[in-house]
């Protein structure tokens, strides 16, 4: 008498089964809401961190042309880079700073860089962002550090300091930094609030 062997199933043997339609909507929905959440944050990061660069920039320009004028006991001007590829002037009756900027010694006090009088002391370049704003109020087109570091030549205004801001793009209240330079030359940044820079 034979008896035929039934094999049964081995459980290892299965097949794997794919992903059902249902749950990959759901995974693709999960995905859209981080990244609904994530991308504004990420884009707040971003331009918040190159606003803060940028601002930083000019301080830390503005305090090593102020201790300059007081270490060499001479005029410092710090202005304005004119847009002329390798040239190293000051922009003509410019308050627009996201051009760029040069600091040297001003010998004759005309906020000018006179090639063989003057001493170039540093140069910043145009913002990585063309797009970027960064001017000063009140007409403003240079600053200058004496020899007591007293920053000269500033019009008179009722705060006692004038105030360069700096726009990203596009503008917002959250990523926007003001830059404030006192006649006794002291400078600090802030970020705007709702009605703008104080």
């Amino acid at each position: 008498m034979s008896y035929l062997a039934v094999q049964q199933p081995r459980l290892g043997n299965r097949s794997a089964a794919g992903v059902s339609l249902l749950e990959l909507m759901v995974a693709l929905t999960l995905g859209a809401i981080l990244m609904a959440i994530g991308i504004p944050s990420y884009r707040y990061v971003t331009n918040s961190s190159r606003a803060t660069t940028e601002v930083n920039a000019l301080l830390g320009d503005m305090q090593f042309a102020r201790a300059e004028a007081i270490k060499q006991g001479l005029p410092v001007t710090i202005c304005p880079l004119s847009g002329s590829a390798g040239s190293y002037t000051c922009a003509a009756n410019s308050n627009v700073w996201n051009s760029g900027w040069i600091i040297f010694t001003d010998v004759n006090q005309d906020a000018l860089f006179t090639t063989g009088t003057d001493t170039l002391l540093r140069v910043q370049g145009a913002f990585s962002v063309a797009s970027d704003s960064f001017t000063s109020d009140n007409s403003v087109y240079s600053v200058t550090y004496n020899r007591e570091g007293f920053a000269t030549g500033i019009p008179a205004t009722t705060n006692g300091y004038i105030t360069v801001t700096l726009h990203t793009s596009p503008v917002n209240d959250a990523w926007t930094r003001c830059l404030q330079i006192g006649t006794f030359g002291l400078v600090q940044t802030e970020r705007a609030h709702t009605q703008g820079c104080l």
